[in-house]
């Protein structure tokens, strides 16, 4: 009897069976309806026609929040990279041990639990309205975030070069400096440079509960009905994003990265 070269696998076709199954019910359950999706459709019609042409008469107001939330982007950015070095030191197994590593990594974890929003929500609660509960809110993500990426980054380096160091009797931090930074340096730029980029978009959204930057603009704009200004904000943060992308390859290229 002849063997068939690709034989059915039914616990495969099942399981994508169940998942079909699972997204309909879960479709269903959310009242996520054809009729309701037309009629989405329209309205947003309607809305995207009032949003034209953008009013820049209020440029003064939207260069300020711009502003507000670029320096909110660069402090959060270079304080998250501050605090996730030695944070990322500490949670890499292969150079400290497990009573270090756990700890951090643990910490790493609360931080990248909730969504910026949420933070910024808790920091305003905490120390009131403004820029500064949004640069702690973005300095909690990004030690979320570069801690994590940065210790695998440590823990994938050769130790060859660690353990020659060390043979000559170097103390900790120039066995970092000497052995381990010199392997993860390029890599640790394009985490920083990508971090950046995602705390210059998240500055212009923590500001809607209250966190400074141009998401309060926006959310007023939204409550006035002032749908031409607010697709003047949306244009500018768009440019603002795109000013961003473009500083961040040319750091790469610098750094070659």
């Amino acid at each position: 009897m002849s063997k068939v070269a690709f034989p059915a696998n039914w616990w495969t076709r099942g399981a994508w069976l169940l998942f079909g199954i699972y997204i309909v019910y879960a479709g269903s359950q959310l009242d996520f309806t054809p009729a309701r999706f037309a009629s989405g459709l329209e309205h947003g019609a309607k809305f995207v026609a009032r949003l034209f042409p953008p009013d820049f008469k209020r440029w003064e107001l939207l260069l300020k929040g711009m502003v507000e939330s670029l320096q909110i982007a660069v402090v959060a950015s270079a304080l998250g990279t501050l605090i996730s070095l030695p944070l990322s030191l500490a949670a890499a197994r292969n150079l400290m041990p497990a009573w270090a590593s756990w700890p951090a990594r643990a910490v790493m974890v609360v931080c990248r639990s909730f969504h910026p929003v949420i933070v910024a929500i808790l920091f305003v609660k905490a120390v009131g309205f403004g820029a500064l509960a949004g640069i702690l809110a973005l300095t909690v993500a990004s030690i979320g975030f570069l801690g994590k990426l940065m210790t695998e980054a440590i823990e994938e380096i050769s130790l060859k070069q660690v353990e020659a160091v060390r043979a000559t009797g170097a103390p900790f931090f120039s066995v970092v400096a000497y052995a381990v930074v010199p392997q993860v340096f390029a890599r640790f730029i394009g985490f920083v440079s990508y971090e950046t980029d995602a705390n210059l978009r998240n500055s212009t959204m923590v500001g809607i509960v209250g966190a400074g930057g141009i998401g309060g603009t926006l959310f007023a704009a939204f409550q006035r009905f002032d749908y031409d200004f607010v697709c003047a904000i949306v244009l500018t943060i768009i440019g603002l994003i795109m000013l961003g992308e473009v500083l961040t390859a040319r750091v790469k290229k610098v750094f070659r990265v």
